[in-house]
This record gives C-alpha cells, sequence and structure tokens, in this order.
C-alpha cells in the first residue's frame, strides 16, 4: 500500500504529516504543509487537532502525552492556523502546553469545542492567552494557499465537524472523528447531502476516522441507546446512579431527558463533568428544565426514587467520584440497598482489572449494576464498518489515507477502502512522523522523517521526563530503592560508624538484619580499598562501585535488583 518517494518529480507535492494519532488512540495532530512563493514566510502550514494521550501502565507519574513540536522550530512563521475538529481532549489537551511553543497561532473551532478550550485554558495561568475565532459549520476561511470549508458529523460530543481542505494539489476531506447517527440526541443528524455535495468538485484524497474499523455492521444510535435506559428508569424503585464519561454530552442529555420524565432529580458529580454540564447549558447545547438539577448536598431532601446521580468514574480509576462512594469518602453520596448503578461506556484497554473490582464492591454493597455487556445502554462515537463504506462511497476520492488508530484499525481500514473500489496502490498507512507527499497524480511516502516522540506531562514539566527518567522509575516501582549513605573522614578515608540504609520498595529493613549487616561491610570493604589506593580522591567512581558491586551482591541474595543510590558524605 505504501510507496516511497519518487526521485526527479516536477509537480509540487502537498506535505501531510502526521505528528500523533496513527498507530495509537489519543494525541491527534495533523500537519499539512505547501512550499507557496507568495507568502513572506515561503511557504504555508496548518494544522488539525491537538490532543493528548493518556500513559501506558508502564509509565508510572505520567499525567498524559503530548505531540512533538520540535519540527516548527524554524516554521513559527509558517504556520496560518489551526483548527479544532471538536472538543474531547485527544483532539484539543495539549493546546495549553504547546501553543506558546508555535508563536500562539490563530485557533479557529466551533462555539462548544471553544467554550470547552477556553474553560480548560484557566487551568493553565502560564498559557499564552489564545487568539481563537469562533467558526459556524457555513463558514469559509482562508489561511494561506488553503482554502476551509466545514461540514455538520456526529460524535459523541455536538459541535462536531469535518473539513473541507482546497489546496493547490486539489481537495482533501477530513473527517473528524464522526459516525452516521439518523436519530442523535441533543445533536443534528449528519449532513449526508452536504458531505455527497462535496465530491461534486472531484476529492483528491479523504483523510478518514478509524477507531472503530475493526467493528462490523452500522453504529448504534443515541436514540436505542435511551430507549434502553429508559427500561432501567421504568423498572428501577430507588436511586439511579450513572457513571459515564464527561465529554459524552449526548448521553448526560439522554439522562436528563428520561429524569424529567420520570420525575426525578439529578445531581451531577465530578469537575470535569460539571464543567462540561455549565459549558453546554450557557451555550444552549444541554436542554434543562429549571428544578431538574439540584446539588449532591440534597440528595437526601428527596426520596430515592426521585433521585438521579450522574457522576464520573465508570472506568475505575482511583479519584473518580463512583469510586470515592464506593469507598466511603464521598461526603454525601453512599450506597445504599436498592441502588441501580448504570455504567454507560466501555471499558478502556487496561481498566477492565479495576472496572471489575469496582462492580464487585457495589454489588457487596447492596447494589445492582447495569453495564454495556448486558444491554444496549453505551455506543462509541465512531464509524463501523459499514458506516466507513458509506463515507468512502459518498466522497470517492482518488486516495485514500485512514486516521486516528492502532496501526491494525489503520490497516483493516486500508482494506475496506479497498473493498469498495479504491486503488490498493492508491491507499497510504502512514505513521506518526511520517512525510506524505500528494500530488494530483500520486501519493508518495518520502525517505524524510520528522520528530515525533512523546513529549511527556509530568505536573508543571512539559518533555522533562524522558526515557532515561522513565526506566528509573519502573525499576523502582519494579524492585524498589535501596540508598546508602556514608559518612568518610577526609583525611583517613575511613568510614565514620556504620553506613546508614534506607530501604523503600525492596525489603523491610526490620526483618533483614543480617542482609543489611553483609551490606553494610561489603560497603566498608569498598570505601577501604578506594582508600588505599592512588584513585583515593575519585569519589564519584568510589560510588559507582558501590553501586554496581552491592546491586550484584543484592540479587545473588535475593533474584531482585532494586535500584542502588549510594551518597558519600565527607567530614
Amino acid at each position: 500500500m505504501i510507496k516511497t518517494q519518487k526521485t526527479g518529480a516536477k509537480t509540487p507535492s502537498l506535505r501531510i504529516i502526521p505528528l500523533g494519532g496513527l498507530g495509537e488512540i489519543g494525541r491527534n495532530m495533523m500537519v499539512f504543509e505547501y512550499d507557496n512563493p507568495a507568502s513572506p514566510a515561503g511557504g504555508d502550514i496548518i494544522i488539525v487537532d491537538m490532543g493528548l494521550q493518556f500513559p501506558d501502565e508502564d509509565m508510572p507519574g505520567i499525567d498524559y502525552i503530548i505531540p512533538n513540536t520540535a519540527y516548527f522550530k524554524d516554521k513559527k512563521e509558517n504556520i496560518k492556523g489551526i483548527i479544532i475538529t471538536h472538543g474531547h481532549y485527544d483532539h484539543i489537551g495539549a493546546i495549553p502546553h504547546s501553543m506558546g511553543r508555535l508563536g500562539n497561532p490563530p485557533i479557529y473551532t466551533t462555539a462548544l469545542t471553544k467554550g470547552i478550550i477556553m474553560r480548560r485554558q484557566d487551568d493553565f495561568p502560564r498559557a499564552p492567552k489564545l487568539n481563537i475565532h469562533e467558526i459556524k459549520k457555513t463558514d469559509k476561511i482562508k489561511l494561506g494557499c488553503f482554502n476551509i470549508e466545514f461540514f455538520h458529523v456526529n460524535h459523541n460530543i455536538p459541535d462536531g465537524v469535518g473539513l473541507v481542505i482546497d489546496t493547490p494539489v486539489g481537495r482533501i476531506v477530513h473527517t473528524g472523528d464522526f459516525k452516521f447517527d439518523h436519530s442523535p440526541i441533543g445533536d443534528e443528524p449528519a449532513d449526508i447531502s452536504r458531505i455527497s455535495g462535496i465530491a461534486n468538485v472531484n476529492v483528491l484524497a479523504l483523510m478518514s476516522d478509524s477507531t472503530s474499523a475493526e467493528k462490523p455492521g452500522h453504529s448504534v444510535s443515541e436514540k436505542d441507546i435511551q430507549d434502553n435506559l429508559e427500561l432501567i428508569f421504568k423498572e428501577v424503585p430507588g436511586r439511579i446512579i450513572v457513571a459515564t464519561f464527561a465529554s459524552l454530552i449526548s448521553r448526560i442529555q439522554e439522562v436528563i431527558n428520561l429524569a424529567e420524565k420520570y420525575d426525578r432529580k439529578v445531581a451531577i458529580e465530578g469537575y470535569s463533568m460539571k464543567m462540561n454540564v455549565e459549558i453546554t447549558k450557557k451555550l444552549n447545547y444541554l436542554k434543562v428544565k429549571k428544578g431538574t438539577l439540584i446539588k449532591a448536598n440534597k440528595i437526601d431532601d428527596y426520596p430515592a426514587n426521585k433521585i438521579v446521580v450522574l457522576c464520573t468514574g465508570a472506568q475505575g480509576e482511583d479519584n473518580a467520584v463512583l469510586m470515592r462512594v464506593v469507598n466511603k469518602e464521598h461526603r454525601y453520596i453512599k450506597i445504599q440497598k436498592g441502588d441501580a448503578i448504570v455504567f454507560s461506556s466501555s471499558v478502556v484497554p487496561g481498566n477492565e482489572r479495576s472496572v471489575q473490582s469496582l462492580k464487585d464492591n457495589l454489588w457487596r454493597q447492596g447494589a445492582r449494576v447495569y453495564h454495556y455487556q448486558m444491554m444496549d445502554i453505551h455506543t462509541g462515537g465512531h464509524a463501523q464498518e459499514e458506516d466507513l463504506k458509506l463515507m468512502i462511497n459518498l466522497i470517492k476520492p482518488k486516495f485514500f489515507i485512514p486516521i486516528h488508530g492502532s496501526y491494525y484499525m489503520l490497516k483493516l481500514h486500508g482494506e475496506i477502502a479497498e473493498s469498495v473500489g479504491i486503488d490498493p496502490k492508491n491507499i497510504m498507512v502512514a505513521g506518526n512522523g511520517n512525510v506524505i507527499l500528494l500530488n494530483k497524480d500520486s501519493i508518495d511516502l518520502s525517505k524524510e522523517t520528522v520528530p515525533a516522540s512523546y513529549v511527556m506531562v509530568d505536573g508543571l514539566g512539559v518533555g522533562d521526563v524522558g526515557q532515561i527518567v522513565l526506566r528509573d522509575r519502573q525499576e523502582m516501582a519494579k524492585d524498589g530503592m535501596f540508598v546508602i549513605i556514608a559518612l568518610v573522614d577526609s583525611k583517613t578515608g575511613k568510614v565514620k560508624g556504620e553506613p546508614d540504609i534506607i530501604s523503600r520498595g525492596f525489603v523491610y529493613l526490620r526483618e533483614s538484619k543480617e542482609l543489611l549487616d553483609q551490606t553494610r561491610k561489603k560497603v566498608k570493604e569498598i570505601i577501604s580499598q578506594a582508600s588505599s589506593s592512588e584513585y583515593t580522591t575519585n569519589w564519584n567512581n568510589t560510588k559507582d562501585n558501590i553501586r554496581d558491586k552491592v546491586g550484584q551482591f543484592l540479587y545473588t541474595k535475593t533474584q531482585r535488583r532494586p535500584m542502588v543510590l549510594s551518597v558519600i558524605i565527607k567530614t
């Protein structure tokens, strides 16, 4: 499917560079670049999305990962604008961290997405003030040599858009995250006639969402989800606690609709969910009758059959609302016998064990648990196989580039495109950091690559935690840490007293006296040998020698490899 760059090509090519989102879920960021002699900077760049990715289990302490922007170090003036397709964090989450590094170019997005971006920006007072422009789905904008239009798509958050990008080499369609929902909740159906009309001008390339390419059939409509949730509302005599993602605005709307229909009050719990409800209400994307919403401290003022709690924590996160409720740490909500707990979300890979433990604890405390494997009370926001075929058939592109998904998802999506008539030679399955060269006659993969490695965010640090620091954390998490502190007489080079030892996550000191005595003896021997040699003053060598020899000694005694740190204090 992938070709390499042809030498001697005369036709100017558009450069398409994924900096995240290909071969992974999240961290979405796509770059379009064209050498434009008419531009003062010599070239024009637009960027689509700027998201974060949540860390893997082997990344202790990391908050999230963002795209690498090193490619723009000498190209800031070329960036004409950034277009954000929708308000999920895997598409907006890197904005507070990356905009300053990019020269703070203008951002273009829809009203709800703008509201979410600006609200999140409040949490980063050191970030630059954004130059953000609100667009409507009927707008047309010109950024350098790029002319951009928009079309409405369904997702599980309102105000999502796909992009029509007219470039000097031809028309490109970027779907963003999408699905076809003919009866959505809190949104309009996808504009199929508009999408079909886009193809009246020959589309050179389609870039399409691959996240659910492995799932057969069509996506389940949000209306079907609401109908199934209603079955729970009809039969449950007690409180209903619904846990879902804070960003699932359509699901929040469905629960509020049903609560109002069955005369229940709704308490919203969870910082991010409260924030999203506040924004969507203010912008009139969320419809709520006066008096429906109550605060959590008023729950006990109503009978159990008049209460719904909407909260975060469906993934078993330690600090989320549902986990705090189960652990009896929530100030106002305790599990009662007869409560119905609804998990209205799928389980993110890697969270299966924590979610199952959470469900077990809920059952033990007298609640009844409902989840998506029992009945259709959750649907994803991404097009499945038949919807992906429909998008390709509507657009009729010459070239096809699957985006947004793990590698196997991209490959499957490429096979789907081939099944509906796209020439396999015109299908480009690329990866982060690749440079795709596109012109009206060909799509090629350049031999050039650009930096696309992980940039890790840890607290206030951005990019200062690299592979070496991460490896140290992994070692400490695996076998613990062993610290040796020795006081050495600077005149004689002898150890004063006994070396002090600190063990964390390796052995319990009070139960390992013999091992510690042997270790202290070995440390004294190493320092004594160093003191009697010509290298007495090179204490760095001595510390390294202690680390290596003590590490090997501990392994022979325990078959574990703790991180060994040695400290020599000269007195």
